[in-house]
């Protein structure tokens, strides 16, 4: 049976090594999923297991992806405490190896009820797993697919960039969406450079509105 009482008092643990650690986050991540991911991020950096606490959260995802009855519990917000809990349990008995501090991660969640957020959580720690590691995946959005020329092009021309920084290797990807009409927006982590026609328009619009 999992051991809520050890982790309940390891509860305080993530928080205080994260406010202990000394370096930065790779990349700077914003919303309620980003802040749990940087401070677990600092809390396993602070203890050279960034590496583990990944490759744990990849068997929880992993599993959610293949049980949509356990992903539906996790986005339940209805659940009480004790039912949440239990869904911990099951999750750290299936895996008996999980990082201490994903493990405590879950009990966090559960407890504060945001087992909903764990995939955007679990995403957002391997945009920074990749950034630790030197690898900076982005995203340029177009509203047609880049002829493979222009998309070298780019990537070439990003991968020089001060937004990609000396000694990171870049990850491009194109991403269509007919909606921005033209032109790109390129997404590098915490980055956006919007030169989509349609946030022109937009811009163009806001400007004629000021003006009457």
């Amino acid at each position: 049976m999992f051991n809520r009482v050890f982790t309940r008092s390891f509860a305080s643990s993530l928080r205080a090594a994260a406010s202990k650690a000394t370096a930065p986050p790779p990349v700077k991540l914003f919303g309620v999923e980003g802040t749990y991911a940087t401070a677990l991020y600092q809390a396993a950096a602070k203890n050279s297991s960034i590496d583990a606490a990944f490759q744990s959260l990849q068997k929880v995802e992993t599993s959610v992806k293949k049980n949509p009855k356990l992903g539906h519990l996790l986005q339940n917000p209805a659940l009480s405490l004790n039912d949440r809990n239990s869904v911990i349990d099951a999750i750290v008995e299936t895996h008996k190896n999980l990082d201490g501090y994903v493990v405590n991660l879950l009990n966090v969640l559960s407890e504060n009820n945001r087992l909903g957020c764990f995939e955007k959580i679990a995403s957002d720690f391997g945009v920074l797993n990749d950034a630790h590691n030197g690898l900076l995946k982005g995203t340029v959005t177009s509203a047609e697919p880049l002829d493979p020329k222009s998309f070298k092009r780019i990537e070439k021309a990003l991968s020089a960039s001060k937004l990609v920084g000396q000694g990171k290797s870049l990850k491009l990807e194109n991403v269509v969406k007919p909606e921005i009409k033209g032109g790109l927006i390129v997404e590098l982590g915490d980055k956006t450079v919007d030169l989509s026609i349609s946030t022109k328009i937009q811009k163009l619009n806001k400007v004629l509105e000021d003006s009457i």
